[in-house]
């Protein structure tokens, strides 16, 4: 189980919350890509993508919680996933390859760093084109769990965030009662 800000993170959690699969389906996530999550925690999505990708493709994640990345690495020795590599280090600081990415993908973490303009500029020097950028996050509203609202980026604060850093929005949506998804391109 991961740990956010205080709650929990479990998959029946997130589970919960939104549809991942269908996330990544809508995403484009295909065999043979190579996905980038940033700000990965315990590899959730890192692990789903890593099993859509396949062997022909390959998953980076990047967190600063050097346990998150032990836990991860445990599942995916568990999981037999060899296709799967995970730092520990800060989004701001992190650049996994120039231009080799199909997807670099956010969950409900881009409000925390430092950063994000950095975090997103980062994104588009990792990402082909044309690649995807997705970012899952927070609604701006009051909720049960989760971060604190004055924190979160309502949709229109993060996609006037990603278009500062270069990247043309192609769709914004509900993700659940709490969450919204945004893609866009390079």
């Amino acid at each position: 189980m991961g740990c956010h800000g205080g709650f929990s993170l479990d998959e029946a959690t997130r589970r919960s919350w939104f549809n991942p699969e269908k996330i990544l389906e809508d995403s484009g996530l295909r065999s043979g890509q190579v996905f980038v999550d940033v700000g990965c925690g315990d590899g959730f999505f890192t692990i789903l993508a890593a099993r859509k990708v396949g062997k022909g493709g390959s998953a980076f994640a990047v967190d600063m919680d050097a346990a998150a990345i032990e836990r991860l690495n445990r599942k995916t020795a568990e999981n037999n996933l060899s296709n799967v590599k995970a730092i520990v280090g800060r989004a701001e600081d992190t650049v996994f390859c120039e231009k080799c990415a199909d997807i670099v993908f956010y969950s409900i973490v881009l409000h925390d760093f430092l950063n994000p303009a950095k975090v997103l500029l980062n994104a588009k020097r990792m990402l082909k084109s044309p690649g995807r950028l997705i970012d899952l996050d927070w609604k701006k509203k009051q909720t049960s769990q989760g971060p604190p609202v004055e924190i979160r980026f309502s949709e229109k604060q993060a996609q006037k965030l990603i278009e500062a850093a270069g990247f043309r929005v192609e769709s914004v949506k509900d993700a659940g009662y709490s969450h919204y998804v945004i893609i866009a391109k390079r």
